[in-house]
This record gives C-alpha cells, sequence and structure tokens, in this order.
C-alpha cells in the first residue's frame, strides 16, 4: 500500500488550529513533529518521571498527513496542495503560521486510518459518554448522555481540553428556553451536546463550507432534527450579511471556542448579538493569553464572571450586563 505524505512545515503555536483546519478537508490523522518540551502530565502518562534532556525548543513544528495511492485512484498532489495553501492562507488573515510551506513524499504501509482507532476509545466529559461507531455503549452506559462522533470529521471529536471547558459551561448556563450561537462550530460539538441537554434551538457559523457536511453528518449520527440546529456559512468578524442573518440580542449564550487571537477580534462584533444578561462563553486560550483575552471583554463592554482552567487551556466566560 503506498501513500502521499503531505508535510506542513508550520509554527508550535499553530499546530492545533491547522490540524483542525485540514480535518476539513479531508486529511484524517496527523503526525505532530516538534521540540516542545513534555508536560508533567505526560511524562506521567509515558510512566516516566525522568526522560533525558531533549533539544532546545525553536518554535517550529512539522505536520504530517497522509492520503492512500493506487493505480485505481491516484492522489492528485497539485489539488490537495491548493486546497492546503488555500485553507493556509485564510488562517493567515487571523494568525502566524509560520512558513507554511508544504513538501510532498511518498511512503509505503501505513494503515494511518485504522492504525488511529487503537488510540481513539470512548471516554467521559463528566456525565457525557463520547463514543466512535466502531465501539459498543456499555451497559451501564445505556442511561448516560451519548455523543456519537468518529475521528477525522471537521474540528475533532471532542477530546481537546478547550472542548471540553465549553461543554461543562454550557451545562451550567444553558436552560429549555436557551437560543445558543455556536461561532466557529466546526463539526457542531457543542452546539449538538447543548440541545442533547435541552436548549431550544442553535445556530453554527464557520469559515469553510465543509463544516457543513461534517454538521449535518453528526447531526444524523445524534439524532438532532434539521428544525434544531442552523448553519450559515461566512466570517461573522468582518461579514456584514452574515451578522444581520444571525440576527442582533437573539442569543442567550454565544460560545466560541477558537484561539485567543480570533477571539479579540470576534469579541466586540458579538456583543450586539447577545441578549441583555447574555453569556459569551470562550475557548481555545492558551494560558498565557488569558490576560489579553479578559482585556478584549471588558474592553467590549462585558464583565467577567468564570474563568476556568484545564491543563495550559483556558476558558473565559462573560456576562453582557443588564
Amino acid at each position: 500500500m503506498k501513500w502521499k505524505k503531505f508535510m506542513i512545515k508550520t509554527i508550535t503555536e499553530a499546530e492545533d488550529i491547522i490540524i483542525t483546519m485540514l480535518y476539513d478537508i479531508g486529511l484524517e490523522g496527523a503526525q505532530i513533529e516538534d521540540k516542545v518540551p513534555l508536560t508533567p502530565l505526560e511524562k506521567e502518562q509515558m510512566f516516566v518521571d525522568i526522560l533525558p534532556d531533549g533539544p532546545e525548543d525553536d518554535g517550529i513544528a512539522y505536520l504530517s498527513f497522509f492520503l492512500e495511492e493506487s493505480s485505481e485512484n491516484p492522489v492528485d498532489t497539485d489539488k490537495m496542495v491548493e486546497s492546503i495553501n488555500k485553507e493556509l492562507d485564510m488562517l493567515r488573515n487571523f494568525m502566524d503560521v509560520g512558513e507554511g510551506t508544504i513538501m510532498v513524499s511518498e511512503t509505503e504501509d501505513i494503515d494511518w486510518i485504522n492504525n488511529w482507532k487503537q488510540y481513539f476509545h470512548q471516554f467521559y466529559i463528566d456525565d457525557l459518554l463520547v463514543i466512535p461507531s466502531w465501539e459498543e455503549v456499555k451497559p451501564e452506559d445505556t442511561d448516560k448522555k451519548i455523543l456519537h462522533i468518529d475521528p477525522g470529521t471537521a474540528f475533532g471529536t471532542g477530546m481537546h481540553e478547550t472542548t471540553q471547558l465549553c461543554i461543562r459551561q454550557l451545562k451550567k448556563y444553558i436552560t429549555p428556553q436557551t437560543k445558543l450561537l455556536d461561532v466557529g462550530t466546526g463539526s457542531g460539538i457543542l452546539a449538538i451536546v447543548s440541545l442533547m441537554y435541552g436548549i431550544s434551538h442553535a445556530v453554527g457559523t464557520d469559515l469553510d463550507p465543509c463544516a457543513l457536511e461534517a454538521v449535518q453528518e453528526n447531526m444524523r449520527e445524534n439524532h438532532i432534527g434539521p428544525e434544531s440546529f442552523e448553519m450559515m456559512i461566512g466570517n461573522i468578524i468582518t461579514d456584514k450579511e452574515v451578522q444581520d442573518r444571525v440576527g442582533y440580542e437573539q442569543y442567550d449564550i454565544v460560545v466560541a471556542n477558537i484561539l485567543a487571537d480570533v477571539l479579540v477580534l470576534l469579541t466586540p462584533v458579538i456583543v450586539p448579538h447577545l441578549k441583555t444578561g447574555g453569556i459569551y462563553i470562550t475557548s481555545g486560550i492558551i494560558d498565557n493569553k488569558e490576560q489579553t483575552v479578559r482585556d478584549a471583554v471588558e474592553a467590549a463592554g462585558l464583565e467577567v464572571a468564570e474563568v476556568t482552567y484545564q491543563g495550559e487551556w483556558v476558558s473565559v466566560t462573560a456576562r453582557k450586563p443588564v
């Protein structure tokens, strides 16, 4: 079996968002090479207390994706490189992606998709069970809330700390009357989970048209009706038409799991869409960017209600004053 390998040279701060973005164009599974030191938790999970010193972190990261190739189904390398470059160019409007060069090579005998299954298993976010299609729900879990999702769909699976931070905050504030706006919805996990917990309606926005298919797939898998979740494609930060379609003073909760630099631009735009007293839940914030987001929230006239943490990630929850 032959595979085309696409390697992107970027920076460590852009790893997560680039991987998330590339899932959306059908690249499943990622290999990350960087020199970021292991955290104490990672060392604990590897069952070692002391590791040899590694090379000094230079901030450079290489992200590799693999596409199976055969004589019957050749990979259109030029088209794929063009698609990746298009996505990287879109990201450059919001953040530094480093060099962003793409190297293409050929390799053999990588069963990447099936190998991934040995690493992704069902897991819990408090009382929510997240489970892939190839695993069975245990008898003792049949009464739990269950989110069905597989790796490879746009924007991940819920395993990332930022997604879990948002879910926990949403559960604190949602009610049966809640109308939710999920900005940068990706595969729709946050909106779908909120609907599972009983909110009345959700609207999602995303830059990439491929998010439509991902959301629809996850709605089907989790029995969410089309009348409950409306998707809009476009940039709510800069596109007045999207802002108008979303509607003003319509939402009890706005949630945005996006990188801190994008949240700085997004926050003042979002305020008019919130109802008075509405809740703004943000994550995607690495710990050294917490104050940046707090400053942006307060500058937009919102009141910080709560800040929560998981690992190196932060969620800032704010309220629109009455």
